[in-house]
This record gives C-alpha cells, structure tokens and sequence, in this order.
C-alpha cells in the first residue's frame, strides 16, 4: 500500500528549498497528522541534532512513521560530496552519511543521498567521478546492510549535477555495482526535466524505486504545474509500488496550504 509523507527541515541554511513545513518540528508534525499523511521526512543538520528519544515520542503521539532522512546538510552547510577529488572530504563525506543513516536505521527509515552526491568538476572525467561515487557508495552500500535498511540514491537534474540525470543511468549503475541495499528515488519534479517518459521510465525501473518525491512541474505542490499526474500514480499502483510518496515541494503559496494541496492530489491520483 503507498505511503504519503510530507517534508519537514529544520536546517535554516536550506531553508530557500523545495520543503513543506519548517522549523518547529512538534507543530509541523501535529499538523502533518491532523491532514492525514503517514510519515514525515526529516532534513536535519545533522544525525545528532535531534535525541532520537524526543523523536520516537513525537512519531508515536501524532502516530506518524519516519519515511526517510536527508542528507543535505552535508553538503550544503559542511561543503561534503561523495565525488570530491580531496580523499579527506570524500571520508568525511561517508561518515556523515553514515551517522545519518545510524540516524534514521533507529526509526526503520531510508537516508537519501541527493546533494551530497556532488558533480565531475572541470578538468576531470566523468568515467573518474562516476568510479569515485561507485567506491563511496559500495562502503555505504555494505552499511545499510549492517543496519538493515535501504540507502536511497537520487538522480538529480542536470541543473544540479552532471553525474547521473535519470533512472536508466542510475539503475543501470546499481546493477553493474552489484549494490544490494541502495534502491532509487523517482523525484517527479527532476524526471520532468530529464525524462522524455516518465511513465515509461517508472514502468522499466520499478524494481530499483524505493522512494518517490511527490511535486509538479514548477517544483510547487502537485496540481499547481503542468504535469499528468494521473498516468504516473497508474503506473506505480499498477506495478505494486508500497513505498511513500513524499511530498518535497515548495511551500506556496504556504506551509499550511501547500500541505493541504498535497493531500487532496493524493487523494485524487491514488485511489
């Protein structure tokens, strides 16, 4: 059975991104439940900033799961990518994924990997920073195994990398990696940039999606852009998805409204 999920961060230096809710993370969370989402997913700053004992206490108040824990931080606030050329960066990289899946393993949640995936800068090949996230994400691959949760790696649009921009790469990458515990995110607002199909693209790589980041076109919240939803919510009910879709948009015209926005068109689409 699919999931909702709506995003809540609580890094004030991300705070111009595509999250619903913001900052106050109990109240974010009581309105998440009176709407009716399942779960929340988490951005913090970091796998420590918030005692998971709080956390568990607030998830089963408002009876809500954890969906999935972000990454982003690292990147964004500690300047970490899985592809720099520096090997101390790279390192510290992996264990900041890692503390944040240790982070997220607590609550049977998925840590995303997006941001931090970083790019091939100038003057390097793309062959050497595709190999250099390959290693990373083979270390990381073997700690979710430890853990016994999945890892989730977003392609991301060219715009925001030039690593892997859509679901044929980046599954073909898992399978020639032989990784058994890192599945794909499905971001609706990245595949309409780079995928002529996203229907078909959804179709062909079901089995490697374990997460899907719910948006429209414009990155607002589903039914303010241009995207045929209806055809995309067939295919993954159609082929059996049971994960969450989880509503990573922006928050327009408002937290409140766009959550409510989101709801509707889950209810609209997966029924």
């Amino acid at each position: 059975m699919i999931k909702s999920a709506v995003t809540i961060a609580l890094v004030p230096q991300i705070k111009t991104g595509p999250w619903i809710f913001w900052e106050n993370l109990e109240e974010s969370m009581r309105k998440a439940a009176e709407m009716g989402f399942d779960g929340i997913e988490l951005f913090t700053a970091s796998g420590d900033a918030i005692s998971s004992e709080i956390l568990k206490k607030l998830l089963d108040q408002y009876k809500l799961q954890l969906a999935a824990v972000g990454t982003g931080a690292g990147k964004v606030v500690h300047g970490l990518t899985l592809t720099d050329t520096n090997s101390a960066i790279r390192e510290n990289a992996i264990a900041f994924i890692k503390e944040m899946m240790e982070f997220g393993a607590a609550f049977s949640a998925p840590a995303i990997i997006g941001s931090m995936q970083g790019s091939a800068v100038q003057g390097d090949s793309h062959g050497y920073s595709i190999a250099l996230l390959a290693e990373a994400l083979d270390v990381l691959d073997q700690h979710a195994a430890s853990l016994g949760v999945k890892l989730i790696y977003e392609p991301l649009n060219r715009y925001e990398t030039n690593l892997m921009n859509n679901m044929d790469d980046a599954a073909a990458f898992i399978e020639q990696n032989k990784f058994k515990n890192i599945t794909l995110l499905a971001d609706l607002f990245h595949m309409n940039i780079e995928e002529a199909d996203p229907v078909a693209s959804i179709q062909k790589n079901i089995e490697h999606i374990g997460h899907v980041h719910f948006a429209d076109s414009n990155r607002k919240p589903v039914g303010f852009g241009h995207t045929a939803m209806q055809p995309i919510a067939n295919v993954l009910m159609e082929y059996g998805y049971d994960g969450y879709v989880s509503a990573e948009a922006f928050p327009w015209p408002d937290p409140d409204q766009a959550a409510a926005q989101t709801i509707r068109s889950l209810k609209q689409f997966f029924t």
